[in-house]
């Protein structure tokens, strides 16, 4: 499934979520600068690996080496898939978050999803020395934000069957549900297989969830939510 666009409205102008894909995409061809191999040694610097945090830890490397990465990890991308669908999916459901959270609230909103996440992916994944690197557990937490102010939100999806290709309007509810449920079923598979295939699952399932929390606790809506349907 491919969501194509959300349908319930807006009212101000999300200057935030274009800063942060402006970033993202800087970023991206900084590290395409870089060439292959270079582009390679950045995200390990740069990305959150299991095993550093694991050996600032127990004091064998400096902590700042551990943990700065869960935040620059965050801006990081593998490919132009990987920042693409990322990408698309902050631009179709932050805008709405940010107007519900007003435009400062949502970006440390947005940043702690980022950072909570990276966590999730490095507890279930400890002592790897694979990097994790993107924005999709920050937006995992947008998504589940979005879940909780417009459940009924219409979105319109693309569904691939074999070669045909349909358009339907989904509930947020239903659209992000799903959404949610596989990435929880991959990184179960993920934990049986001993492997993610190169997909941080726990980032994700550890964002959407923290989002959910978030906005329910911490970041209440700064205006009524109004449910389109």
């Amino acid at each position: 499934m491919i969501p194509l666009k959300d349908l319930a409205p807006r009212r101000t102008v999300p200057f935030v979520t274009f800063l942060l894909i402006l970033t993202n995409v800087l970023v991206f061809f900084y590290q395409l600068s870089l060439g292959p191999r270079g582009g390679q040694e950045f995200a390990v610097i740069y990305g959150e690996v299991p095993l550093r945090t694991q050996l600032a830890l127990e004091g064998q490397i400096p902590l700042a080496a551990g943990f700065v990465p869960f935040f620059t990890s965050m801006f990081l991308h593998g490919g132009w898939l990987h920042i693409i669908g990322n990408m698309w999916f902050l631009w179709i459901f932050g805008d709405n978050v940010e107007d519900q959270l007003g435009h400062f609230s949502y970006l440390i909103f947005y940043l702690i999803c980022g950072l909570g996440s990276g966590l999730a992916q490095t507890i279930f994944s400890w002592g790897s020395k694979i990097p994790a690197i993107g924005a999709s557990g920050a937006i995992s937490g947008v998504l589940g934000a979005y879940m909780v102010f417009f459940p009924r939100a219409r979105v319109l999806t693309l569904i691939p069957i074999f070669i045909l290709f349909y358009t339907v309007q989904l509930p947020a509810v239903v659209f992000i549900g799903l959404w949610f449920l596989l990435q929880f079923l991959s990184g179960l598979g993920s934990l049986q297989a001993g492997s993610s295939g190169g997909v941080a699952w726990w980032a994700h399932v550890g964002g959407f969830v923290l989002g959910i929390v978030l906005v329910k606790t911490v970041f209440p809506p700064r205006r009524t939510v109004v449910y389109y349907s």
